[in-house]
């Protein structure tokens, strides 16, 4: 396998902003959506709407998915860890918490990154350098967070689902590596797992959830769907396995900690929600997180001397 690179070029950070952007906004479609529907039925919508959009960019292009074996092993292994288990938890600690602070506890992702990276390959080990900005990151998140998302009545169990999330996606993060060797495009990587994320949960939300009895939902939970699918969803992971090849697991990390910025400021935009002084000092807790995880910072201090 190709060594990850440890830095991000220009165009790999513009689209880590961008990704940042689409998934902060997830969480807001997520707490839209959950106040009419359970959990696993707006995961299936998510990544079959999401498979269905990517299936006709696909034809649209004259593109087609692998047929090899072990490349649609790796797409089933990929939607457990980057689809099934971190949505599904998400979407259920919605359900209990607030959007804002969902979308804060899931920054920690690049903590539980740096660690399965450091344990399953052998280019990204720790530095002191990734551990202090994953430490200065996650105080950021810490920071932002407050004593508010914990003094509620929500029970520990939606904390802890966000947290396995995070997890879930550090796993899928290191996972998703081996679509380098496999040969297998971005795009093919993102329409594969989410056409296997699809098949594996239909049957799990015909026994348990019984959509087809549900009332019919709002036009505003439905766009809610369309936009978690489309837009959060089918084009984020566009971005997502671009910067994966490209830059590596921890890079690809990075991205949870610009998520709750974005998310907040769509609180404030349309929910009313107020930008809090803890909430600056987060922010330039994970800038410096950023650029200490990055190295180009310290790389440039270091030239003179």
């Amino acid at each position: 396998m190709p060594p990850a690179r440890t830095q991000m070029n220009a165009a790999e950070w513009a689209m880590l902003v961008a990704l940042s952007l689409l998934w902060g906004g997830s969480f807001f479609f997520n707490g839209v959506a959950v106040r009419e529907l359970p959990p696993l039925t707006i995961v299936f919508a998510r990544v079959a709407l999401a498979a269905a959009t990517l299936h006709l960019v696909m034809a649209v292009t004259g593109r087609r998915l692998p047929g090899r074996r072990e490349v649609w092993i790796a797409f089933a292994g990929m939607g457990v860890l980057n689809n099934l288990v971190p949505f599904t938890l998400i979407v259920w600690g919605q359900g209990q918490i607030a959007s804002g602070v969902a979308s804060i506890l899931n920054a920690t992702m690049p903590l539980f990154t740096v660690l399965v990276a450091h344990g399953f390959t052998a280019d990204e080990k720790l530095t002191p350098a990734r551990i202090a900005g994953v430490v200065a990151g996650f105080l950021g998140v810490a920071v932002m967070l407050g004593g508010a998302g914990f003094s509620g009545d929500a029970p520990v169990a939606a904390y802890a689902a966000i947290l396995g999330a995070a997890l879930s996606y550090g796993f899928a993060s290191v996972y998703g590596r081996r679509f380098r060797t496999l040969g297998v495009a971005p795009m093919s990587v993102a329409t594969g797992q989410l056409t296997m994320s699809s098949l594996m949960l239909a049957p799990l939300v015909l026994v348990a959830e019984r959509p087809w009895t549900l009332p019919v939902p709002e036009t505003g939970t439905v766009l809610a769907l369309v936009g978690l699918a489309t837009v959060s969803t089918a084009l984020a992971y566009l971005l997502y396995f671009r910067i994966l090849a490209g830059a590596g697991a921890t890079a690809i990390s990075l991205v949870t900690l610009l998520i709750p910025p974005s998310a907040i400021a769509l609180g404030i935009a349309f929910l009313g929600e107020v930008l809090l002084p803890r909430h600056i000092a987060g922010l330039a807790l994970i800038g410096l997180g950023l650029a200490l995880v990055d190295g180009r910072l310290l790389k440039r201090r270091a030239r003179p001397a």
